[in-house]
């Protein structure tokens, strides 16, 4: 199969991202989810089939090229989602195509793809981690799902020894307690090679998606996180 074989099902792009990874980076959000989670602020990524912009890697990498002079030491191109693993032969490809032009690559994840994890992860610099929860209940309280692939995928990058930042969203009256954050430094500080963990206060920003897609949302009520509640909770995981 050929690069322009293969066509990626892309909901937006992002030419100067400040906060998808190290530096000024590209951010590519590509089209589907597994996932269910309760604080989605994107639902209309979840359909991997719901039209979208259709590329090639090769003309993606095209419209990344033109920004490369802004990436610097640090940045580069960061695909994210949806869920960027949900596309694999897309993704492996475009990833491969940064790396040819000296592009750095993250991905920004929740781990929940197809399973085979080795030859994407060999081409990526660094692996944005999303930790819905940390035990089985909680998990599948939050995102519908069991815990197996998202612990396949983390196995995977432990494994292969890649560079991680780990990110939790903190829902007030769900996870906003210092135990539940507590839960989440003893589960890192199992891990290898992770160079930041951080906090992300819940946000409503994206709840009148909802009602334009007529899905109920089930946080109905629920109000922004305190960011300084956010901020004092992350003081926990040092």
């Amino acid at each position: 199969m050929t690069n322009k074989e293969i066509i990626g099902n892309i909901n937006s792009v992002e030419s100067m991202g400040l906060v998808d990874g190290p530096g000024i980076r590209y951010v590519v959000f590509l089209q589907g989810c597994k996932l269910r989670c309760l604080y989605c602020h994107n639902p209309e990524t979840w359909d991997i089939n719901r039209k979208c912009e259709s590329v090639t890697p090769s003309d993606l990498i095209k419209k990344i090229i033109r920004f490369k002079s802004y990436f610097g030491n640090d940045g580069g191109v960061t695909f994210s989602g949806g869920e960027p693993l949900l596309q694999p032969e897309f993704l492996l490809e475009c990833l491969k195509l940064c790396k040819q032009n000296n592009i750095n690559t993250a991905i920004d994840t929740a781990g929940v793809g197809f399973g085979e994890y080795d030859e994407i992860l060999n081409y990526t610099d660094l692996v944005i981690l999303d930790v819905k929860a940390v035990d089985k209940e909680d998990y599948k309280k939050i995102t519908g799902l069991n815990m197996d692939a998202f612990n396949k995928f983390l196995s995977d990058c432990v494994r292969l020894n890649k560079k991680m930042w780990i990110r939790q969203v903190i829902v007030p009256n769900l996870n906003d307690t210092k135990e539940s954050v507590l839960k989440l430094k003893h589960f890192v500080t199992k891990l290898k090679n992770i160079e930041k963990v951080e906090l992300l206060p819940y946000k409503t920003i994206g709840v009148h998606k909802y009602s334009d897609l007529k899905i109920p949302y089930r946080l109905k009520g629920v109000e922004d996180m305190d960011e300084a509640k956010c901020k004092a909770l992350e003081k926990l995981l040092i």
